[in-house]
């Protein structure tokens, strides 16, 4: 059977990359776990600050003060700890592993920290739009998370090593 012009066409073409959006909320799922014993130690910090600084009755630190949105924000300066330290030594986090997933920069190098911080920030602000730079992925030419695009990174599923 003779190839047709269409069929020529369409084995010339390279193919679309994967959106890799399942695979990038299973290995969220996984990261989560870690990510909240690290949130647990920095909150057991600064629960034993706060009674170190006098407040010995069962008071909590108050909902919306200042002490509890740096909680917040130290919280969240672990977990971008966590990841940026993570892709930056191996590509991977704890949860990507088990998916091949692997984060390069975009011509396939190890990403700058600034890139990386930056993944991490825009990521965030994805997840708070209710996931919504990680849904553009099926839209996107190229299948890029509003974090790839604009960090200047790349996540790969990588094939399965022989054993």
């Amino acid at each position: 059977m003779e190839p047709t012009a269409a069929s020529h066409d369409l084995a010339a073409s390279p193919a679309r990359p994967r959106s890799l959006v399942p695979w990038r909320l299973l290995a969220l799922f996984y990261d989560f776990w870690p990510v909240v014993a690290l949130w647990m130690l920095v909150s057991t910090a600064f629960t034993v600050g706060f009674f170190l600084a006098g407040h010995r009755s069962r008071e909590n630190i108050a909902p919306f003060s200042a002490l509890q949105w740096l909680l917040w924000l130290c919280c969240w300066i672990v977990a971008g700890i966590y990841a940026t330290v993570s892709w930056r030594r191996g590509g991977q986090t704890l949860g990507m592993r088990p998916w091949r997933l692997h984060l390069t920069g975009a011509r396939g190098e190890v990403p700058t920290w600034p890139a990386l911080w930056r993944r991490y920030a825009v990521g965030t602000v994805s997840l708070l739009a209710g996931g919504l730079g990680f849904w553009w992925a099926f839209v996107d030419r190229e299948r890029l998370t509003w974090h790839d695009r604009l960090s200047g990174t790349r996540l790969e599923r990588r094939e399965k090593r022989p054993r």
